[in-house]
């Protein structure tokens, strides 16, 4: 079950890292044609006019996702931001149950939101709603992109309240708190 668990936010992270690579290809893409434009232009030539239509809305939707299918991965690494200013000076016991009813907790809201996201997503997939910017995108894939990062988030959660009750949690175990 274990390995299964980190296959699980390792793929998420993988997911979350093209969604990063893919915005900064459009990107180059985009800087690439306007230095090709710009050199035209100096030699006294037409300039091409390209761009990438959509390009902002696009890379919304890109690092809206990265940043959504990465909050597993990141968890299970214990390189979230932790204010543990309380926590530190609790017994370790102490310590692991709080971090278990705060993973718990987290867990609630994130599976709330998660549900919240994929009816949206739902929605949208039966009236075939799209994007209304220069590329008509169907709001379904991303809509559905941050449902899933939370879905693996709150499965990540749950894994980490299970490993904190069980007295063998990754958080209380040594991360960067604050």
């Amino acid at each position: 079950m274990r390995r299964a668990l980190d296959t699980l936010y390792l793929a998420a992270g993988w997911l979350a890292a093209l969604c990063l690579v893919a915005i900064l290809l459009l990107v180059a893409v985009q800087v690439g044609a306007r230095l090709v434009d710009w050199g035209l232009v100096s030699l006294g030539l037409k300039a091409t006019g390209f761009s990438v239509p959509g390009l902002a809305e696009i890379g919304g939707f890109l690092l809206g996702g990265s940043t959504f299918l990465a909050l597993a991965d990141t968890l299970a690494k214990n390189v979230h931001i932790r204010v543990d200013l309380l926590t530190t000076r609790l017994p370790a016991r102490a310590r692991q149950i709080l971090d278990g009813l705060v993973a718990l907790l987290g867990a609630a809201l994130s599976a709330f939101a998660a549900y919240a996201l994929a009816a949206l997503a739902m929605k949208s997939f039966s009236y075939g709603d799209v994007s209304y910017g220069l590329v008509a995108t169907p709001l379904v894939i991303p809509q559905g992109a941050l449902a899933l990062g939370l879905l693996v988030f709150t499965i990540a959660l749950l894994d980490e309240a299970v490993l904190a009750f069980g007295g063998r949690d990754r958080i209380a175990g040594g991360g960067e708190g604050i």
